[in-house]
């Protein structure tokens, strides 16, 4: 019995060695990341690539990086992107939405702008052809008793 109970102590203290290890690696993995993620963002304050003035943009930087450290900051997730513009092109008329979630998924659409400029316009350009007016009947003649086509001198 004393044997059984050592191996399972055994495999017990092996499990949480390798699952501390795995939670290990991949915590110094979001590390990594959040440190890269920092550095860029800096640069771009430092180089004026971004929207904000210097001071602020730091501040932003330090901040998004204090939150990735501690595991708070979450990706961009493209499946939330597309859940909120589903969302947006719900509150549309019927007849307007297929347009709105083409336009939102990028097909055939031209985006111009940016969020700093005040706005992202998405541009589609949809061409509708009217069905031909129904065949009009033949003009009757005005005399009644004069053949069609023959005209009166």
């Amino acid at each position: 019995m004393q044997l059984n109970k050592n191996a399972i102590n055994k495999v017990l203290g092996l499990s949480l060695c390798a699952a501390s290890l795995a939670l290990t690696t991949g915590l110094a993995s979001a590390a990594d990341t959040a440190a890269s993620n920092y550095q860029q963002d800096r640069a771009a304050c430092m180089d004026g690539r971004s929207a904000q003035d210097r001071a602020t943009c730091l501040r932003d930087a330090g901040a998004a990086f204090n939150e990735a450290r501690h595991g708070k900051l979450k990706d961009d997730d493209a499946s939330v992107y597309q859940k909120n513009a589903q969302i947006r092109c719900n509150a549309l008329p019927d007849a307007d939405r297929p347009d709105c979630i083409r336009r939102m998924s990028g097909l055939d659409t031209t985006i111009s702008g940016s969020v700093s400029g005040g706005g992202v316009l998405r541009e589609t350009t949809t061409i509708q052809v009217d069905p031909p007016p129904p065949a009009m009947a033949p003009a009757e003649p005005m005399y009644p008793n004069m053949p069609a086509g023959s005209a009166p001198r």
